[in-house]
């Protein structure tokens, strides 16, 4: 199964949310998909190389029919934050930019300051109320790590979440209780939108291994169609989809 069909992506808005492979699946559906948009609900690192074109503007709907043949993917931001990142628009601006897309809407929706693993603060994640589908990732390289800010954003939440303490070593368990939760992946999830979790970074057997008890983990734990094992520097970035 290719990326776009495990991740019912083609002509759908996409948000994702977690860490450990938000932007890199993102990169990896604007690749893949015809006439695209990558936006953000929150702040965004610059990807300027990552899109044929990057349009900073107020008014994101007028841009999308300007939209020459060669921008596609086309990125739109409403502004520069600083020197290596976006802000994001609000969730109704979002909104309005997926019904007047010609073809996908991609949202990153939330942050994680580049760890591997994460859970979502009071104000995330954001995303809009037309979302179709809602992909939750997280690492497989997080298992066996320590519960630290080393290697989750927000590890506080994380362990209400999962009733551990931080400084526990991360287990599949752990990772699955997260993803599979109303207050860790699947918080703010629209009723009409389908969740798909993500398991990133499956570079070998034994994160294999792991991803695959995480996704059994997940599936008895949450009402998802699949969980899609990815290694999304690969050319063919799906590793496996477990149902």
């Amino acid at each position: 199964m290719d990326l776009t069909t495990a991740l019912d992506a083609r002509d759908a808005t996409v948000c994702v949310v977690g860490a450990g492979g938000k932007k890199s699946t993102l990169f990896a559906l604007a690749d893949r998909l015809d006439r695209p948009v990558v936006t953000a609900s929150v702040r965004i690192p610059i990807f300027d190389d990552r899109v044929a074109a990057v349009r900073v503007t107020a008014d994101p709907v007028a841009a999308l029919g300007e939209a020459g043949p060669d921008e596609w993917p086309l990125g739109l931001v409403p502004e520069r934050d600083r020197s290596d990142r976006y802000l994001g628009y609000d969730t109704e601006t979002v909104a309005e930019i997926a019904d007047a897309a010609p073809g996908a809407t991609l949202v990153k929706a939330d942050g994680a300051r580049l760890r591997e693993f994460n859970a979502p603060g009071d104000r995330e994640p954001q995303i809009p109320s037309n979302a179709d589908i809602v992909a939750p990732i997280a690492s497989a390289h997080v298992v066996g790590e320590p519960l630290t800010e080393e290697h989750v954003h927000r590890p506080e939440e994380v362990a209400a979440i999962t009733g551990r303490e931080t400084g526990d070593e991360i287990r599949p368990a752990d990772v699955a209780t997260v993803l599979a939760s109303p207050a860790g992946g699947l918080k703010g999830v629209p009723g009409d939108a389908t969740a798909i979790p993500v398991v990133n970074k499956v570079d070998d057997e034994a994160d294999a291994a792991a991803a695959r008890a995480l996704a059994g983990e997940i599936l008895m734990r949450a009402n998802v169609p699949r969980v899609v094992l990815t290694r999304l520097t690969a050319d063919d970035p799906v590793v496996e989809v477990v149902e």
